[in-house]
């Protein structure tokens, strides 16, 4: 009888779960002075709170301005609080640091929350009913390996899951590196010699490839033929190592024609001589699905589709029946003045690389007399080598190529990978030039594999991977531009030529547009342009 009892009263805590957590948060949120305002607190904490309760997933677009800032970790971190079972917190060890040092302990002393809190790679026990933070790589290696490291039917919320695809393929990514052929070699004794010239061969094959920017190769037809044969050689009762069963397993898939489509390729260090193979499946749902259906997940991102529904990214990541909610910008606050020129120049012309240089010296020169950081976003790893060392020999110190000692009116030439990595740690920039759309380039091999699956499975792989891609990076890499209303120069005048601009200026928004360049922009962060 006491039993049920207490059966009861959890439940009726759980069904008011939602009231309690608004009006908590609602009391904290008025008690805190100079708490950094956010209009969807409560609505995101109902939300979660409701999907807690429910057992059913949900996805969340926070929107980029706000995913970037990390405001919205205050909602959900409530309703974790307030939750009377267990809650798993998937989310990088950065977060995690804030989690723990700030938001956690703020909400607790407040909300008089006694849950306790566990960091680890495995859950803590089957009597714990606290909240577990831990990171992507941790839980999705667990759940791809299907351990019992975190049990079933246990409410996780995952942050940042405009990374999840690439911290999935990370996981799902098999290396055959420079040390497991001695491994395979100790091994396998007796066939040494045929292991020794199998990895001569394969050398001499993938050092035959053209050098490009990616240092990696799609596995071609003669590479393939030497592994097999050295797969065909060896002893199928030498006890291999780990690694290299897994590798021919796949392997073997792969020249199956396996139902789950994968990318083999290579990567070489042509100064050390040395290669490395590496295989990654292509299409992730139905490795995905299964686990979704362990346990209720509330997955948190920032700007994943223009769609409420994200019915693209749900797709690829074998999401199916979800809640979805998506948070808009505020129009006023989070606005950018955004300058587009019509006439210069297509990327892909031999006239681009000279006009786009001419472009960025002249902002670089009207904003000198403006206070604030010019970050110059290149995706071109030539190219931003180039601009690098041209503005470094006429503006001097100011200007750093991927580096985060700057001044304070400091020009970075930067990447898009290390842009989206440090942009936390750095000032918000009062200039954001962009060279191109972040559109994945066809002449990395491993884009083009992606492209040629979609195209053998007669998709529409510009609107299913590129656009969705590039709309993403883009509106993640302008993020802290809003902070001051500053300027985005664009410089990609497909944005203007092409169809599919509409879609780049919609997710851009809101915006104001300038069709002009005049020192008043950057002496007036205030003013207001429209086209």
């Amino acid at each position: 009888m006491r039993q049920f009892g207490k059966s009861h009263l959890l439940w009726d805590e759980k069904r008011v779960i939602e009231a309690e957590v608004h009006i908590s948060l609602h009391n904290f949120l008025r008690s805190q002075a100079g708490f950094p305002s956010w209009p969807h607190h409560l609505t995101m904490a109902r939300l979660v709170a409701r999907a807690l309760r429910l057992g059913r997933s949900a996805l969340i677009q926070v929107g980029a301005v706000c995913g970037y800032q990390g405001r919205y970790r205050t909602s959900f971190i409530a309703s974790a609080l307030m939750w009377p079972g267990p809650v798993i917190i998937v989310a990088p060890e950065t977060v995690q640091q804030r989690l723990l040092k700030i938001e956690i302990p703020r909400l607790q002393q407040w909300l008089s929350a006694n849950k306790p809190i566990r960091t680890g790679d495995t859950w803590p026990g089957s009597d714990f009913q606290g909240l577990l933070l831990t990171s992507p790589e941790a839980w999705l290696k667990a759940q791809l390996a299907s351990t019992n490291q975190f049990p079933p039917n246990i409410p996780t919320i995952i942050d940042g899951v405009d990374d999840l695809e690439d911290w999935v393929r990370d996981q799902l990514t098999h290396n055959i590196q420079s040390h497991d052929w001695d491994q395979l070699m100790l091994a396998c004794p007796h066939h040494v010699e045929v292991i020794r010239e199998a990895r001569v061969q394969l050398t001499h094959e993938l050092f035959q490839h053209p050098e490009n920017p990616y240092e990696c190769y799609l596995i071609s037809q003669p590479e393939r033929e030497i592994l097999q044969g050295l797969f065909l050689a060896l002893d199928k009762k030498d006890s291999l190592p780990v690694v290299w069963k897994i590798f021919w397993q796949q392997f073997q898939n792969l020249e199956d024609n396996s139902s789950y489509p994968a990318l083999f390729w290579s990567t070489i260090n042509r100064r050390q001589g040395l290669f490395s193979l590496h295989y990654a499946p292509i299409e992730l749902d139905k490795i995905l699905f299964p686990i979704w259906q362990r346990q209720p997940v509330v997955l948190v991102g920032s700007a994943l589709e223009p769609d409420t529904e994200a019915p693209l990214f749900r797709q690829r990541l074998g999401l199916d029946d979800v809640t979805c909610l998506k948070f808009s910008a505020d129009s006023q606050g989070d606005a950018i003045q955004l300058y587009v020129p019509y006439k210069l120049p297509l990327p892909n012309t031999p006239e681009f690389q000279a006009a786009f240089i001419h472009k960025v010296r002249t902002l670089v020169c009207l904003s000198a007399t403006a206070p604030g950081m010019t970050v110059v976003l290149v995706g071109d790893v030539p190219l931003k080598a180039r601009v690098g060392a041209i503005l470094a020999s006429e503006f001097g110190s100011r200007v750093q190529v991927e580096k985060t000692c700057l001044d304070e009116n400091g020009i970075l030439v930067t990447g898009w990978e290390y842009w989206r990595s440090h942009q936390g740690v750095l000032p918000a920039p009062r200039l954001l030039i962009i060279a191109t759309l972040p559109l994945p380039s066809l002449e990395n091999p491993l884009v083009a594999g992606r492209v040629a699956h979609y195209k053998r499975s007669h998709q529409d792989w510009f609107r299913l991977y590129l656009l969705p891609t590039a709309l993403n990076e883009l509106q993640r890499a302008i993020a802290p531009v809003r902070e001051n209303q500053g300027i985005v120069a664009l410089l990609d005048s497909r944005v203007v030529n092409r169809s599919y601009g509409s879609q780049i200026l919609t997710a851009l928004s809101p915006l104001a547009r300038l069709n002009y360049l005049d020192p008043s922009l950057f002496s007036a962060p205030d003013q207001e342009n429209s086209a």
